[in-house]
């Protein structure tokens, strides 16, 4: 897709900013402020799918009320006639691609729920992992602005891989084990700094062009420090950095 100088300066900036360490719960509000700045939106949930209970708990927000956010955890998540729907979906949705918005406000979920807080046209995304809903990213706008548009929802699609990655090391970081990065251990495989810095800008689940774009070198070059990072790490896939990570992180947490 073709992005404005804006929208793709907001990308690359959340996609840095999710290769740090974060707790699962500062992960999604930092990837909230971004959003309500990247689609123009002004109000964002989030919560954590309970696989055991069937519930959404640990809920962070923006812009929205305790108490009205206290009555959907309590009573209105189990009168909700599109998240279920929307969380079956591997991608952004805005929520009329789902329901129809006329249809949706004569439901009690809007008058009674989302309404009292202003919320009008909504997007969400469900994050996974092997199969695992670990989270989400609920962004609505107010009444008098337009409606998402499948264009928003690519924008919100950017991001996901990222999203994915940072949610997964915030779960490895809450379980003891630490989320390293290249950039803290490339030295003992005699990574330089610029291929430490794209090693963990490809376990990030960043595209090519993102990564060109982000550090301002072109493809045969990324091509060259790729080639470099599998052949000192002895990989031959992308998916490996990750797992190569986890493992060392795994034997340090075994043996501290």
């Amino acid at each position: 897709m073709n992005l404005t100088h804006r929208e793709a300066d907001l990308i690359f900036s959340i996609m840095r900013e999710l290769t740090g360490e974060f707790s699962h719960a500062e992960v999604r509000r930092r990837v909230g402020r971004w959003m309500l700045e990247l689609l123009d939106a002004d109000y964002f949930a989030s919560y954590l799918w309970d696989e055991g209970s069937g519930t959404f708990i640990s809920g962070v927000h923006l812009n929205m009320t305790e108490e009205n956010l206290a009555r959907y955890e309590a009573h209105y998540q189990y009168r909700d006639p599109i998240t279920p729907t929307l969380q079956k979906r591997r991608k952004a949705t805005p929520v009329s691609e789902i329901m129809a918005h006329d249809r949706l406000r004569r439901t009690e979920f809007f008058n009674d729920f989302l309404y009292r807080d202003g919320l009008y046209y909504g997007i969400n995304f469900f994050a996974y992992d092997r199969g695992e809903n670990i989270g989400d990213l609920r962004i609505w706008r107010a009444r008098g602005k337009e409606d998402f548009s499948r264009r928003d929802a690519e924008l919100v699609d950017a991001i996901g891989p990222s999203f994915v990655n940072a949610l997964v090391r915030a779960n490895r970081l809450a379980s003891g084990v630490p989320a390293l990065r290249f950039a803290q251990r490339g030295a003992d495989w005699g990574l330089t700094a610029r291929e430490s810095e794209v090693a963990d800008m490809l376990v990030t689940g960043l595209t090519d062009e993102d990564i060109c774009a982000a550090l301002c070198i072109s493809k045969p070059t990324l091509r060259s420090h790729v080639g470099a990072v599998f052949r000192k790490l002895g990989v031959q896939r992308r998916s490996q950095l990750g797992h190569l990570l986890g493992d060392i992180a795994a034997r340090q947490n075994l043996h501290s």
